[in-house]
């Protein structure tokens, strides 16, 4: 099951990809096109979790004129995974959170904003898309927390941390659009990160245990049951 889940192609979609079951991960969601989000549609997704901040939430010029028709047959939940505010998260994460190494830290600071997200999954109907501006770090905490629920192998989940980063990293080379902070990577840079942060990302997720995190902030029995059925468990 874990080698099944694949690049998703809905039209427009970027750095998009299964986490497990009906459960799914993106870049921005206002790169998909009208057509991307009826195939979204079509393959059962119905809630769409929203992991940026506000001032993230903006649509570019570049964007897919997308209808307000389109877009009513999902229901949108904010439920961002931090506080850009917050001094010491500045401190560790600034600019932004971009690195494996520093989940444990967000999930220390703002365990009620990464319980929120788990409860918003167990209450979504049909399936669900996470996202967050690149599809690969604050998406990619969340998923590697959602693969743990799951059962997956160590692989797995940093094999579903090393395709974001990959997919993003090919958005980077495509994007006619330069990102303030990054640029695309090479192979001979790309490869050592992902081996680095591939480990980050596993010792981050082991060390949280991610059932016992959620469960003692506040995410239910029913919830997290509700949570495992999304993934197919």
């Amino acid at each position: 099951m874990e080698e099944s889940r694949k690049r998703v192609g809905w039209d427009g979609a970027v750095n998009a990809w299964q986490v497990a079951g009906g459960v799914y991960r993106m870049g921005r969601r206002e790169w998909l096109t009208e057509a991307g989000w009826q195939q979204a549609y079509d393959g059962g997704i119905r809630t769409v979790i929203d992991l940026r901040n506000p001032e993230e939430r903006q649509r570019r010029e570049t964007d897919p004129p997308v209808g307000q028709e389109a877009m009513a047959a999902f229901d949108v939940v904010l439920a961002p995974t931090e506080d850009p505010g917050n001094s010491e998260f500045r401190e560790i994460c600034g600019p932004y959170l971009n690195n494996p190494v520093s989940y444990a830290d967000n999930a220390r600071l703002f365990p009620e904003k990464l319980a929120g997200v788990f409860k918003a999954v167990a209450a979504a109907p049909g399936g669900v898309v996470i996202h967050c501006s690149a599809g690969r770090d604050r998406s990619g905490m969340i998923a590697a927390m959602l693969q743990d629920l799951a059962g997956d192998s160590d692989e797995a989940i940093v094999m579903g941390y090393q395709r974001a980063m990959r997919g993003i990293n090919e958005h980077r080379r495509q994007s006619a659009t330069p990102h303030p902070h990054e640029r695309y990577l090479q192979e001979e840079v790309l490869v050592p990160l992902l081996e680095i942060r591939g480990g980050s990302l596993l010792k981050f997720v082991r060390s949280l245990k991610t059932g016992e995190y959620l469960r003692r902030h506040g995410v239910t029995a029913p919830e997290l049951t509700a949570v495992l059925a999304k993934l197919g468990r």
